[in-house]
């Protein structure tokens, strides 16, 4: 079985859209600092690692399907020449109130992760910025970190406002949570790596 670090992707790998709008072109994907030397790390580290993105911009038609999937395509292909692998990228397209399985916070694609890709969850992360994020990875079963500040906005600014109290970890950064599951004991007790060079 394998372990993963699923990653929220708005605000934890690119830049947020204002409140009320949406990424819904490769232009506007703009790539926070460090996420390709940090997701590297996790991939040297033997993780899995997993994007779970809910894109209501689908459902209200600011974007086809096929021009998300086209957009993530780039996405991994950018990460890629920087050395960097996602290995799945999972989103929810349906908007609030669709009772569907998938939109964070159910656990719905982490579940499917899991189950498509081996993924043992309790030995796995999710790194989110919101609440919907942390309760998802709770409900999955994986230990959760919280990106209190990414540089785009407080958590006070959210209308899903998040408590640190919700997850198991809290981070400023992609890279300070990245950090912090590398110093973290494995089952055995040892670590993953005792000094991650992330700058």
């Amino acid at each position: 079985m394998n372990s993963a670090v699923f990653l929220d992707r708005d605000g934890v790998i690119n830049r947020k859209a204002i409140e009320g709008e949406y990424i819904t072109s490769w232009e506007q994907m703009e790539l926070l600092p460090g996420v390709a030397e940090g997701i590297a790390l996790l991939n040297r580290a033997g993780f899995c690692v997993i994007v779970v993105t809910n894109q209501r911009c689908v459902a209200k038609g600011l974007i086809s399907e096929g021009d998300l999937q086209d957009m993530h395509r780039r996405l991994r292909e950018v990460l890629a020449h920087d050395g960097a692998r996602i290995d799945a990228i999972y989103y929810c397209p349906h908007d609030l109130g669709s009772r569907c399985v998938c939109r964070k916070p159910a656990p719905g694609m982490l579940l499917e992760a899991a189950k498509s890709r081996k993924v043992e969850l309790g030995l796995s992360w999710m790194i989110g910025d919101s609440e919907s994020d942390i309760e998802a990875g709770n409900s999955a079963g994986c230990k959760t970190i919280l990106l209190l500040e990414t540089g785009e906005r407080k958590v006070a600014s959210s209308k899903s406002e998040a408590s640190p109290d919700s997850a198991d970890l809290v981070a400023s950064s992609l890279n300070d949570a990245i950090r912090q599951i590398l110093r973290y004991p494995v089952a055995d007790g040892s670590f993953r790596a005792t000094e991650p060079q992330i700058k």
